[in-house]
């Protein structure tokens, strides 16, 4: 135990941390991570919602802490696993509760509706129509709005897009 005590520097500080310390404790907290995020599930970095990205920052900024012994090494490990708990805690409510899932990831706001953009929810998120057409271009390989039945901002923040049926 001693050993691995002098090799992760469990009582250095940021500023006695040697360079042989700080690399160990990378190599740990990094397998420490990727389980923790085998364990959030694959949406939990693959998506931008808002409780995704709130677990981006501060997963990233509380793991790093071990890394520089800026913080105490297991309970800054302790605190990602909390971390990632509380993420499928409100994962899981969020799949059973509407008002739950709204609350941490936001709703699909529309954009277009019947080809017609709609200005004011536009407006509500700072969205050109220069903005617009590039998600279009992007999501539905579509330029023209006339062709578009609906679009929407999805609350993972990209652009999804429903071209109007052909006419046969």
């Amino acid at each position: 135990m001693h050993f691995l005590n002098e090799l992760l520097g469990l009582h250095a500080s940021s500023h006695n941390i040697t360079t042989l310390q700080m690399c160990a404790r990378a190599i740990v907290v990094f397998l420490w991570a990727l389980t923790l995020l085998r364990l959030a599930g694959h949406q939990a970095f693959g998506s931008g919602s808002t409780l995704d990205m709130v677990l981006k920052v501060i997963f990233g900024a509380v793991l790093s802490r071990a890394i520089v012994a800026a913080s105490p090494f297991w309970a800054t490990l302790m605190a990602g696993g909390v971390l990632v708990g509380l993420y499928r805690l409100l994962s899981y409510i969020s799949y059973y509760s509407d008002a739950v899932g709204r609350l941490v990831k936001g709703d699909a706001l529309p954009l277009i509706k019947h080809g017609q953009p709609l200005p004011l929810n536009l407006r509500k998120i700072s969205f050109s129509e220069k903005d617009l057409h590039e998600g279009l271009r992007n999501s539905g390989n579509l330029d023209d709005i006339t062709q578009v039945e609906q679009a929407y901002l999805e609350r993972n923040g990209r652009i999804s897009v429903v071209p109007k049926k052909k006419q046969a």
